[in-house]
């Protein structure tokens, strides 16, 4: 059923014509005329200016009781509070999309092939890179696949060059998967100074892959010609992890660098980070690579009556080959979050991508201007950053961040929690969504508990 769609000019006469009025607005007689405004013969209506979605929202959530607003967050480290436009819920929410499990039987599932065969066409144009799956897990086992899959290329190369900054998250998914295929994971340090990656130690004997993460987990943006160049020298596999595509608004693509897989997790564009998730993984690669991608492919083609048509061009899972020859058994398509993630890109559009990008940016070095005025505190690296950045703060990171959150403000991750070594180090995250108020609240609020 469809609420949405209006009665016809025939339907209007034929229901006046059965209670006995002439038109609509004698409906609305019992009404004094100073109380009807607009078409009903009344006054204009005073109504304010428009605003934005998220300004409408954001009015809104001024008039609930104090105890009923919501927290604001500060924290980022892989999944990020950015904003999720409410068109995004209403089409995701749908009956006939409802659903995020494989579309088997094609010829009655061609509104969910096409949703994912739109997602792949953008994730592609995204990283310009040459085809995509049909999506996965999350952003770890994207990493993991992308390993794996280059192992199953050159199967007699094992070494796998994994920065200290890539996600600790990842690394472990990454660690686990690998510990019994014959593949080596040698870690790379990073500049205590700028915070990117140290490629100096890399040597090209039996190496497989070198990854790289940008931004990093310190969010610094690491320099993907220079990368590109060490793949080059050593002639192994060039694996990109972006943590937040929405970095993509503003930067050159990894597929321009010469990327072979660009994967990562795509749970900023048009999906909440409730509970930590949802979360989806996106893993993009070569064409030549393609019958050794893992997952699924959704492919156009045309039916017996020369329409346009969508239809699982591949599907190398263990459900549809033998499981030897499988490609993964590690991955699913996320098909409700996978179609928010189109949605999402669709809505937006390039202007509307980078447009979120220059905000996230602007907003990230204002908050990050701010808090470096606040006695004490001092940047940790030196390198570029996106929207996530770590300061090295006076006091105990820990008590900090619960003092911060009595104040309804989560200000961020301590970044010992996975680097021991970084005793008062804060990671914070700031995205398009935080306003100038909320902002400063942030570092009024830090600065009045660091000074105290």
């Amino acid at each position: 059923m469809n609420r949405y769609i209006p009665h016809t000019v025939h339907d209007i006469e034929k229901m006046l014509e059965a209670i006995g009025v002439a038109n609509v607005e004698e409906l609305f007689d019992v009404i004094d005329q100073k109380y009807r405004i607009g078409s009903l013969s009344g006054a204009p209506a005073e109504l304010p200016e428009p605003h934005s979605e998220s300004a409408v929202i954001s009015h809104f959530a001024k008039l609930l009781p104090q105890d009923r607003k919501d927290i604001v967050s500060f924290l980022g480290a892989g999944c990020y509070d950015h904003f999720v436009p409410l068109l995004v819920d209403q089409l995701a929410s749908r009956s006939e999309f409802l659903t995020s499990y494989t579309p088997y039987q094609p010829e009655i599932s061609q509104g969910t092939l096409q949703s994912i065969f739109e997602y792949q066409t953008m994730m592609c144009q995204l990283t310009a890179m040459e085809v995509s799956n049909a999506s996965m897990y999350d952003g770890a086992t994207s990493l993991t696949e992308a390993v794996l899959m280059a192992k199953r290329i050159k199967p007699n190369k094992r070494v796998v060059w994994l920065p200290e900054t890539v996600h600790p998250a990842y690394q472990e998914v990454l660690k686990t998967y690998t510990l019994n295929q014959d593949i080596k994971i040698r870690y790379v340090p990073f500049h205590r100074t700028s915070g990117e990656v140290d490629w100096c130690g890399v040597e090209g004997k039996d190496s497989l892959a070198v990854v790289v993460q940008t931004p990093n987990f310190f969010g610094i943006l690491e320099d993907l010609e220079t990368t590109a160049q060490v793949a080059n020298n050593h002639e192994v596999f060039f694996i990109v992890v972006i943590p937040d595509p929405t970095v993509l608004g503003l930067l050159k693509p990894p597929g321009d660098f010469g990327a072979d897989m660009v994967v990562g997790e795509a749970q900023s564009l048009g999906n909440y980070p409730f509970f930590g998730g949802p979360h989806v993984g996106f893993f993009t690669t070569k064409h030549k690579y393609v019958r050794q991608m893992p997952g699924r492919l959704v492919g156009e083609t045309v039916d017996s009556k020369g329409r346009r048509a969508y239809t699982l061009t591949l599907s190398t899972r263990e459900q549809h080959i033998r499981r030897e020859k499988a490609t993964s058994n590690i991955c699913t398509n996320q098909g409700v979050i996978a179609l928010r993630t189109a949605i999402y890109l669709a809505l937006l559009g390039e202007s509307g991508l980078r447009e979120v990008s220059q905000q996230c940016f602007s907003k990230a070095e204002y908050v990050k201007k701010r808090l470096l005025e606040i006695k004490g505190v001092e940047l940790a690296f030196g390198g570029a950053t996106y929207h996530e950045f770590v300061v090295k703060v006076p006091k105990d990171v820990e008590s900090l961040l619960e003092r911060l959150l009595k104040q309804k403000i989560v200000g961020g991750l301590a970044v010992s929690r996975f680097y021991k070594r970084f005793r008062n180090h804060l990671l914070v995250s700031v995205t398009e969504k935080r306003t100038r108020l909320q902002m400063d609240q942030l570092v009024d609020e830090l600065c009045r508990i660091i000074a105290a």
